[in-house]
C-alpha cells in the first residue's frame, strides 16, 4: 500500500522536479562541504558525510556557510551533479542564490513539520510554482 501526503510551503525559485529524498536534520555548507564534480558530501562528521545528492530531491533544514556556496550549486548544475530541487525548513540567502542561478526549484516554510513527515527514501514530487510537494511512501 502506498500512502500520499501533500504539504503545502513558499515558492522560492518555481519549477517542477522529482526524485528520490535525501534527509538531514543537519545544516549543509556548499561551499567546502560539497564536492561539485561528484555530488557527494564530504564535510567530516555530517550526517551525510559520503552520500551523493545528485538527481535527488535534498532535504535539508538550511544552508550555512560561505556565500561561494551559491556558486558550487551553479557549478554542480553545469556539471551534471546538483540535487533535483531542494526543500528547507527555511531558506537562507546562500541557498536561494545558488537554487536561481542553477534552475533548482526551491521551497521552505511548509503546512506541516517537514522532517517528521519526509523520511529519505520517499519518493517526493516537487511542484514549486503550485506551492504544494507530493510525497509517496511504501508503507510495507
Amino acid at each position: 500500500m502506498t500512502t500520499e501526503i501533500v504539504l503545502k510551503g513558499r515558492t522560492i525559485v518555481g519549477g517542477q522536479a522529482e526524485g528520490t529524498a535525501l534527509v538531514t536534520r543537519e545544516a549543509i555548507s556548499f561551499f567546502g562541504g560539497v564536492e561539485p564534480r561528484t555530488g557527494v558530501i564530504i564535510e567530516r562528521g555530517h550526517e551525510l558525510e559520503g552520500s551523493k545528492i545528485s538527481g535527488k530531491v535534498l532535504v535539508f533544514p538550511r544552508g550555512k556557510g560561505s556565500t561561494v556556496g551559491s556558486y558550487i550549486i551553479y557549478a554542480m548544475s553545469k556539471y551534471g551533479t546538483a540535487p533535483a530541487a531542494m526543500i528547507n525548513l527555511e531558506t537562507e540567502a546562500i541557498i536561494a542564490v545558488g537554487a536561481v542561478l542553477a534552475n533548482i526549484p526551491l521551497m521552505d516554510k511548509f503546512n506541516k513539520p517537514l522532517l517528521e513527515v519526509i523520511k529519505t527514501g520517499d519518493y517526493v514530487r516537487v511542484l514549486s510554482s503550485l506551492g504544494i510537494i507530493k510525497v509517496r511512501r511504501n508503507n510495507h
